[in-house]
């Protein structure tokens, strides 16, 4: 019988455990997952996700999903860890598999970079993964059927209208049911296939009663439910939608490059690439949009008038914390005045006042915030936003454009940065061109093209 995960903490002292605990992961029938970690023998945790099951599963396909269920207790057990980030690790379960292991180094470390720095760590987290000969491989029977995680902004939207127009119907995926996702997915009418996750309840007590606290790549662990829905469900591709910009880091420290999207970036990719193949030889996982900018991607969004209305990015409408979760755009948030700064190019200004209700760069007073997404006297803020370069290459456009040009803050970025700049810094057209480092497959590539390549 498993401990009982508690509910109230004294004061909690991170320093005073020893290791991190994998206790025991369990997939039901039903589609309920549950996975348990500890601290020490004192404080244990316990995390339930729900993925959706249909009627009649192939025996293969359980198989698969246990396995893969095994790879998600290890990958979401980095919420937990870093509640103390403890020097060792005891895994209550048999070792990975080498390429798992790799993931999991680099998930442990660099995808807690920014954990870490926020925190005053002494630097990343250094862990280190025994790995085994891990379970034995589950070959599934070859099958091009996607499904798309998506999360209610512009890049998945454009990813899935992509496919689309390719003559290829995916299937959606969300972990949770915000709105924005929600309306996204009607407008779309392809079918939505619905996950949940409840973390475990003690957590928020603990936080508040003094355990380290901060962003964990979330992304990675999304990946990896999607993984048990896709084998359950007869998908052989995950298809997501990160962008090339991920793979740029907010700023070096201590050694390390410390990225607030590295799980969306191209490394965590390839390495999450690596171990699905030695678990479930033939499962694809790959981003559609790699190759693009952030620029390039709102350039196609902006073709898409059905869902301008529906979108949204803010994070302020996916806390998890209901009584503090925002409506819309907040628009005073890095993450709105990004997607405004991306958008504003190809829109016509009433039609983008008209998405956020209000016209963001006419407001003298967020010149700063603006700035900063240029790396103006600002290491790139802590949000999913674009590269830098990007955002000069945004302004840019702007600053030739009469519509826009007189706006506040274009105006003045215009004559305080980009007059001293030379001009290739933010060549539109070159931070605007597709990227060959990407691992879409060849048979898509033609839908990646058509939809970001002009």
């Amino acid at each position: 019988m498993a401990p009982e995960v508690q509910t109230q903490a004294e004061r909690f002292d991170p320093a005073s455990f020893s290791a991190f605990r994998f206790v025991s992961c369990e997939l039901g029938l039903d589609g309920e997952i549950v996975l348990r970690y500890a601290l020490d023998d004192a404080v244990f945790f316990e995390e339930r996700v729900t993925v959706p099951v249909p009627d009649e599963v192939a025996p293969e396909r359980w198989e698969a999903a246990r396995s893969l269920t095994g790879l998600l207790h290890l990958v979401a057990g980095v919420s937990y860890f870093k509640t103390a980030a403890p020097r060792n690790l005891s895994l209550g379960v048999p070792g990975p598999s080498p390429a798992v292991a790799r993931l999991l180094d680099q998930l442990y470390s660099l995808g807690l970079g920014e954990f870490a720095y926020i925190n005053g760590l002494e630097g990343v987290p250094e862990v280190a993964f025994p790995a085994d000969g891990g379970a034995a491989p589950v070959v599934l029977p070859p099958s091009t059927a996607a499904l798309v995680p998506v999360g209610g902004g512009k890049d998945s939207v454009v990813a899935f209208e992509a496919m689309r127009a390719h003559g290829t119907q995916p299937t959606l995926f969300s972990v949770g049911d915000p709105a924005p996702i929600r309306e996204t997915a009607r407008v779309s009418g392809f079918a939505r296939l619905v996950a949940t996750r409840r973390v475990s309840p003690n957590l928020p007590g603990l936080n508040d009663s003094g355990a380290l606290n901060g962003h964990v790549p979330v992304t990675a662990i999304v990946s990896c439910i999607a993984a048990v829905t896709a084998v359950l469900n007869g998908c052989g591709r995950i298809v997501m939608a990160n962008e090339r910009s991920a793979s740029e880091g907010n700023f070096a420290w201590r050694g390390a490059q410390v990225n607030h999207q590295w799980s969306k970036g191209l490394e965590a990719e390839r390495l999450l690439q690596e171990a699905l193949a030695e678990l479930v030889p033939g499962l694809e996982y790959f981003s559609l949009l790699r190759g693009a900018s952030e620029l390039a991607i709102a350039r196609s969004f902006a073709r898409l008038p059905a869902y301008h209305g529906e979108f949204t990015s803010c994070n302020s409408v996916f806390r998890i914390d209901e009584e503090r979760r925002g409506a819309g755009w907040c628009g005073r948030c890095p993450k709105c005045r990004f997607v405004y700064l991306a958008l504003a190019p190809f829109m016509g200004r009433e039609a983008l006042r008209a998405v956020f209700g209000r016209d963001l760069l006419d407001e003298a007073e967020q010149y700063d915030g603006f700035a900063a997404l240029a790396g103006v006297e600002a290491h790139k803020p802590f949000e999913c936003v674009g590269e830098t370069e990007e955002a000069v290459a945004a302004f840019r456009m702007l600053a030739a454009q009469p519509e826009w040009s007189r706006a506040a803050i274009v105006a003045r970025f215009a004559s305080e940065v980009l007059a001293s700049l030379g001009p290739g810094v933010g060549d539109p057209a070159r931070v605007l061109e597709l990227s060959g480092e990407h691992a879409v497959p060849q048979d898509l590539l033609p839908a990646v093209h058509a939809a970001l390549g002009a």
